[in-house]
């Protein structure tokens, strides 16, 4: 039976096309990428024994793009080390998310705060990421979506409209409940070089806030099971390359030349 209660979620803000060829992970109603902030990039995904990891640096932002290839919108639920991104909780498919419209793409830069305002995703130690600081340390390292699409509303038939202020009430009840959920845990501090050095399992931190604007709309779930469950895995470079998810190319041994060339000028 479809789902037929209405849910107050999150409309991600668009982004301007790339021009960078996109590095897909899998999907057929969502593409989900980890980006890296301070380069713009996309990083690579690398495919083992049925799964898709991603090697993250200690230290470094990140944002989730997720990109609809479908012409109709869809609700994504996000999960960053099983826990919901928007709201704090223990993450779970029929919880709050994003709404992204047909074609659309987006990056999730942090942890939703509220409608302005998000607390930034980095990689970090294990001991210092936000689920192992709010006692949720089981799932650290995946990122999970759930993809839901939306109820085929039946032809609209002359009735007489809702009142505004029901609507109002609404929406403020369910936009208390969010900034009760996100602020109940304390911010990370910035990561440290000491935190970044540990050879550990990755999680994400929760760094500092930053503007991040977004509004609230209504979504209605064609089914109570998403239509599409993903998840992309991720862990330091050291730890994917030991583990032979990661292969390095061997280096080139250096064959010093006795007849390089002309002889160059020196240095200052």
């Amino acid at each position: 039976m479809p789902n037929r209660r209405l849910v107050l979620v999150l409309a991600a803000a668009a982004l301007s096309a790339c021009s960078a060829p996109p590095v897909r992970a899998h999907g057929q109603l969502v593409d989900v990428q980890l980006v890296d902030r301070e380069s713009a990039q996309p990083l690579p995904v690398h495919h083992h024994r049925g799964s898709a990891w991603v090697a993250g640096r200690p230290g470094s932002r990140y944002a989730v793009r997720l990109s609809n290839r479908s012409a109709a919108r869809v609700l994504v639920v996000l999960s960053v080390d099983g826990v919901n991104a928007v709201s704090g909780e223990t993450a779970a498919p029929g919880q709050t998310g994003y709404v992204l419209a047909p074609w659309q793409t987006t990056e999730i830069t942090g942890w939703r705060k509220s409608l302005t305002e998000a607390a930034a995703f980095y990689f970090t130690a294990l001991p210092d990421s936000y689920a192992a600081r709010t006692d949720r340390p089981d799932n650290v390292g995946v990122i999970g979506v759930a993809v839901f699409r939306e109820r085929e509303q039946p032809p609209e038939v002359a009735a007489p409209p809702r009142p505004l202020e029901s609507e109002s009430r609404v929406a403020q009840g369910a936009g208390d409940r969010e900034r009760s959920a996100g602020n109940a845990s304390p911010a990370a501090p910035a990561p440290s070089a000491k935190a970044a050095a540990r050879d550990e399992r990755l999680g994400t931190g929760h760094g500092e806030r930053e503007y991040a604007p977004t509004t609230r709309v209504s979504f209605e779930r064609a089914t109570e099971r998403p239509a599409e469950l993903l998840r992309l895995r991720y862990d330091s470079v050291e730890n994917l390359v030991a583990a032979g998810i990661v292969v390095r190319p061997a280096r080139r041994p250096t064959v010093p030349d006795p007849f390089p060339g002309f002889a160059p000028d020196p240095h200052g």
